[in-house]
């Protein structure tokens, strides 16, 4: 197989190697315009989802035998190819795993809109993750994989959030990064405008919900509530809504979902511009949810929701 590709790269102090390595720094991937992928589970879904923006792909002997996929996957889209040793592989990258790619920032699904976030045959998007200021690139990774793999339509990373070509947000996608729609840089305020106006204009306004430890309603209570709704059964918890005059969110409706800082959380200001406060229970002795995996329960909850709803499960 490793006959098939471009002339092997033996010197990991060549300028080129020095360059892909650079990527790893934002100074140099604004610079240049591209970015890294690292690892074959990366490298498969972008030369599989996102060829256009593929520069370059490197693999060493060993990898390029172990992942034949890639390779043909990456021929078949007419790329470039090259093997490389593992000395030069580390250059580039210690987190390569032998499997890398050089993408191009412009076109990538991190180049989205919230324009680009526009009804599709009439339909607005029903299922939105909102990140407000989180930091942390491996969980900004996390929640991309887990907002793809609920079926979600997009992910934003509002101003003040990790960038989202960060090396560590790629990786921690697995992939899924060339999934869906990423929206980078966006005022949380002008977000939720623009989808609640999209929505509108689609006739389903999304219903903005953020994810708060003190959230007023129980996101468990909310998954009961969707069920019984689904099956058309009453529940004694209507009847204890309808005395108090409470309206409680619907989660088989189209849904935004905010989630804040992993230390300070939402702000009152961020809290008060969403329709309600919803909290994920903790029933052990744990103190508190990893943000990644308070979103991705909270996302798999709207998901089931939904797809109750549709009559999908």
């Amino acid at each position: 197989m490793t006959e098939r590709l471009d002339a092997q790269l033996t010197n990991p102090r060549a300028e080129r190697v020095r360059r892909v390595g650079g990527l790893s720094r934002r100074s140099a991937r604004r610079r240049h315009g591209q970015f890294l992928v690292e690892g074959p589970q990366g490298v498969r879904e972008a030369v599989v989802h996102a060829a256009r923006q593929v520069r370059d792909v490197y693999l060493t002997p060993a990898a390029a035998d172990r992942h034949p996929e890639i390779v043909a996957a990456a021929r078949a889209a007419r790329l470039h190819l090259h093997t490389a040793t593992a000395d030069v592989l580390d250059a580039m990258s210690e987190d390569a795993q032998g499997v890398l790619a050089v993408l191009d920032a412009a076109g990538a699904t991190t180049s989205a809109t919230l324009e680009d976030l526009a009804a599709v045959e009439g339909a607005a998007p029903r299922l939105v993750a909102v990140l407000a200021g989180v930091a942390d690139p491996g969980n900004a990774g996390t929640v991309i994989r887990a907002a793809d793999a609920a079926g979600a339509d997009a992910v934003v990373l509002t101003a003040g959030s990790v960038e989202a070509l960060n090396p560590k947000v790629v990786r921690s996608t697995a992939g899924s990064l060339f999934h869906l729609p990423v929206v980078t840089g966006a005022p949380l305020d002008a977000t939720l405008a623009e989808l609640r106006a999209r929505g509108a204009a689609a006739g389903a306004a999304p219903t903005v919900l953020a994810a708060d430890a003190a959230g007023e309603w129980d996101l468990d209570e909310l998954q009961d509530r969707a069920h019984s709704a689904a099956i058309g059964a009453a529940t004694t918890w209507d009847d204890a809504l309808a005395a108090t005059e409470l309206l409680a969110p619907d989660l088989a409706a189209p849904t935004v979902w905010v989630f804040g800082n992993e230390a300070h959380g939402l702000a009152p200001a961020e809290r008060d511009a969403c329709d309600a406060v919803v909290r994920v229970p903790i029933h052990g002795l744990a103190e508190s949810l990893n943000l990644a995996t308070a979103a991705t329960l909270c996302l798999y909850a709207s998901a089931r929701a939904q797809r109750r709803g549709d009559g999908r499960g």
